[in-house]
């Protein structure tokens, strides 16, 4: 009797192309060896030797467009080739500012919704934790801009010899945000704790022509 097996999938010969959130470098993890040549001629990538398997990496201080336009032109050419791999979509350079502004939007409107008809507190903790995650929550992303918006905004007041002060606002509402995070994050941890409502019992019905039993009254 002949039995079925998965077939044999090798996920080095995948590669993908993302960007490391800790150095900030785009990195290319995986795929053969007539990938990695792919890599190097189509988008610049250089081969960066560790123990273990080796990976490769876009050259420090790129632009972040550059970053971008490299790192689609390398997955073009591997998909062209033949070769399995998949981009960051952060990374598509072929992706339209006006449809990640229209995903973010429809995100947000998807929350709304999900606010509106949640039945349980433990839908609105994990809605909560969507807006307020530390890592990946809606305001703290939103403050790391202001933050980055409000150190960069002060370094060109001072490049022109300008007073820095008029940015000032901008750390205050950054502190602010960071504020309300943790108000969110505390209301998500009660409503992830707080007792959930059972559904109410309910009689199962009486058989097809079965008259429910008589009750007795004891004088």
């Amino acid at each position: 009797m002949k039995t079925s097996t998965e077939p044999d999938f090798f996920v080095q010969d995948y590669s993908t192309i993302t960007k490391d959130p800790r150095t900030e470098l785009v990195v290319a993890i995986g795929g053969t060896e007539r990938a990695a040549d792919i890599l190097q001629r189509a988008g610049g990538f250089l081969n960066a030797p560790t123990i273990g398997r080796d990976y490769h990496r876009l050259p420090h201080g790129l632009p972040v467009e550059q970053q971008r336009l490299k790192a689609t032109a390398a997955s073009h050419a591997l998909l062209a080739a033949g070769h399995s791999v998949h981009l960051d979509p952060a990374l598509n350079a072929l992706t339209t500012p006006d449809g990640e502004r229209e995903t973010a939007l429809r995100y947000l409107t998807q929350l709304s919704e999900r606010a509106s008809r949640a039945k349980s507190t433990t839908e609105i903790a994990e809605i909560l934790t969507e807006i307020a995650g530390p890592t990946e929550g809606l305001l703290p992303l939103t403050r790391e801009v202001v933050v980055r918006a409000w150190i960069t905004c002060s370094r060109h007041l001072k490049t022109v010899d300008e007073d820095s002060e008029p940015a000032s606002p901008l750390a205050n509402t950054a502190d602010t945000l960071s504020r309300a995070t943790h108000q969110i994050l505390f209301a998500r941890n009660h409503a992830a704790r707080a007792p959930q409502k059972s559904a109410p019992a309910t009689t199962p019905p009486s058989p097809a022509g079965q008259l429910p039993a008589p009750t007795t009254r004891h004088r």
